[in-house]
């Protein structure tokens, strides 16, 4: 069965045609109906048969009226003995015989709880451009050199090393290694990403900060000068939008380093407007990311760290957005955790006030969650357009190929390593994320086989045949494929052309027909 959920430009008081797909051959549907769920109260409206494709697929059509900012629905269905796939089969409505249920997961004989039911939002839709995204991620320091980064001076906390360094994965040294890598470096390399077919650049931080990842922000307000400053953003940016592409920061909501302005004023002075930003106890000991003291916590319940963040063309989530860098949007790192603590519950609030912040500075905006685990609660709350989906397509694609032979001491944070999973369990997971949230929320998500915070894709599945596999359904499975530098591979280069671009050109074809 198929029944996919509306995706953009539904409107409260729309009525939308909703559908489902019966193939031939498959579990006989004589009769079947539309639940939708409105104020709360189920309402059930009866189906008809659409069409009737020539290879017996049998399509039919119901109408959900969006009554609220999120409205459910699912489907009822009764068969009964006639040919499979017969719209006009024989067969009582009555008597509960072949009755079962549609929902996100599929079909169920057996009563479900609402939570996996499709979804109408009609909260304000995505930026039409994010339909066609083909993401890639980019580590600013560890991308590319402009000949102007060798005469930069190094900060006393950056070891030094040449591209042929290895990067130390776990350790001491891992936030410490500094390869130089520049924006004027990314801008000399875009040919490198347009044969590859990417359209959209997303770049992990560019503050200045006091580690070669930039999520310990020491300063909202310029780009770091080790990256070429405010004016290499610029030059960037041009040129990115020059080729019709688009351009994504990478912003913290939920901490700042420990080197941040407006954290050293909250330290230093009791009094300071800067020590309602964040957490502090009566013993001058303050909250921070799971412990880590140089990360401390942002109190997102405080007036003026809405004001510095979301409120004017000057606050960070603003200024940047506009010209001279342009930016396209923000990936918003930790924003599971971001306005969470303890009795602290405002993350959906942040999310939507963030998400307003872009909306009303570039109606063409993206926002899009850092999410590691199970994100379907922050979801459809007219707040992030999507997230990180970890959950729903990183986790089950690593269990299905993983290596025969991999050791990681943990499967991106859970103990005891990679599991080896079926196909069908990983299906199985798939459909269980994707079943809890809008088709809408899901399609703007970021399908993603590794990233900064990960291990590269072919460590973990071995070999360019699995990795190919992978990519074949990050780029067709419903989702927007981000892809990490590099991932790409030297396979990849050695035949002069991207599984990207492969797979991208197939997935356009498609579009198209």
């Amino acid at each position: 069965m198929y029944a996919p959920g509306a995706a953009a430009g539904v409107n409260l008081g729309d009525r939308v045609s909703v559908f489902v797909r019966v193939p031939a051959g498959a579990r006989p549907v004589h009769k079947l109906w539309v639940r939708s769920t409105a104020d709360g109260e189920p309402r059930f409206t009866e189906a008809v048969v659409d069409r009737q494709d020539p290879n017996g697929d049998v399509w039919w059509r119901g109408e959900v009226e969006a009554r609220n900012p999120v409205t459910p629905y699912r489907f009822l269905l009764a068969g009964g003995d006639g040919p499979a796939g017969s719209a006009a089969a024989g067969g009582s409505a009555g008597g509960g015989g072949g009755r079962r249920w549609l929902t996100g997961v599929g079909e169920v004989d057996h009563d479900v709880p609402d939570a996996t039911d499709f979804r109408l939002v009609t909260h304000d839709a995505p930026p039409a451009w994010a339909a066609d995204a083909v993401i890639y991620q980019i580590f600013p320091d560890r991308f590319a050199r402009s000949a102007a980064a060798a005469g930069r001076e190094l900060p006393e906390w950056a070891i030094p090393c040449d591209w042929d360094t290895p990067v130390v994965g776990r350790g001491p040294e891992t936030p410490y290694q500094f390869y130089g890598g520049d924006l004027d470096g990314i801008r000399e390399r875009l040919d490198h990403l347009e044969r590859l077919g990417v359209n959209t650049v997303y770049l992990t931080p560019i503050f200045p900060a006091r580690s070669n990842h930039r999520y310990d922000a020491a300063a909202f307000d310029h780009v770091d000068p080790l990256l070429g400053g405010d004016e290499a953003l610029a030059r960037l940016s041009a040129a990115v939008h020059a080729r019709g592409w688009r351009l994504l920061g990478d912003i913290t909501s939920n901490h700042t380093g420990d080197a941040h302005p407006w954290f050293t004023a909250a330290v230093s002075d009791v009094s300071s407007p800067e020590r309602e930003l964040y957490y502090f106890g009566d013993d001058g000991d303050y909250e921070s990311w799971l412990g880590v003291k140089s990360l401390p916590k942002l109190n997102w319940g405080s007036a003026e760290l809405r004001r510095r963040f979301v409120d004017g063309p000057d606050s960070v989530a603003r200024r940047w957005l506009l010209p001279p860098y342009g930016l396209d949007g923000w990936r918003i790192d930790v924003a599971n955790m971001t306005g969470r603590r303890g009795a602290d519950a405002l993350t959906l609030e942040v999310a939507a006030l963030l998400r307003r912040a872009v909306a009303e500075t570039r109606s063409d905006g993206l926002i899009v969650a850092e999410h590691g685990h199970d994100f379907t609660r922050d979801l459809d709350a007219d707040g992030w357009h999507g997230t990180m989906n970890y959950a729903g397509f990183t986790r089950p694609v690593w269990s299905w190929l993983r290596s025969p032979t991999l050791e990681l001491p943990d499967f991106l944070g859970v103990p005891g390593g990679v599991p080896a999973r079926s196909g069908p369990a990983a299906l199985a997971t798939m459909r269980a994320v994707g079943a809890l949230v809008s088709w809408r929320s899901l399609v703007h998500s970021w399908q993603l086989l590794g990233s900064h915070d990960s291990a590269r894709v072919r460590t973990v599945v071995g070999d360019a045949a699995r990795q190919e596999v992978a990519a074949g359904l990050q780029f067709t499975l419903p989702g927007t494929p981000m892809v990490f530098a590099g991932d790409e591979g030297d396979d990849a280069r050695r035949r002069g052309v991207g599984v990207v671009a492969v797979v991208g050109a197939f997935v356009a074809a498609a579009r198209l027909a």
